[in-house]
């Protein structure tokens, strides 16, 4: 797994690439806290385009950030998941919590 951030005016973006799922789930959660709470940022978007698998760990970790973040009152928003992974956010219903972004 590899988190790239970026910075767009207020908007932090977190792009993942590889496989969230139980063996990069502590990784992913401790570099994507990092950047969460070193950015000050007024809502977060996470890019899955290059993300290739999810499991419901990484669907936990997702939910684990959106937490967070909300209690900070930041939005986190879903930016180009594949179908796969678009499949699974619909079946768990994340989408109402993260908005995906068309």
């Amino acid at each position: 797994m590899q988190i790239i951030a970026k910075k767009n005016n207020d908007t932090l973006i977190l792009e993942l690439d590889g496989e969230l799922d139980q063996h990069t789930a502590s990784y992913t959660k401790e570099v994507m806290d990092k950047h969460l709470f070193e950015n000050s940022s007024k809502q977060v978007i996470l890019d899955l385009q290059k993300l290739d698998f999810m499991d419901s760990t990484g669907i936990g970790v997702l939910i684990g950030r959106y937490k967070k973040m909300k209690e900070k009152n930041i939005p986190i928003f879903i930016l180009n998941p594949s179908s796969h992974i678009d499949r699974i956010l619909n079946m768990t219903a994340i989408y109402k919590i993260m908005p995906k972004l068309n």
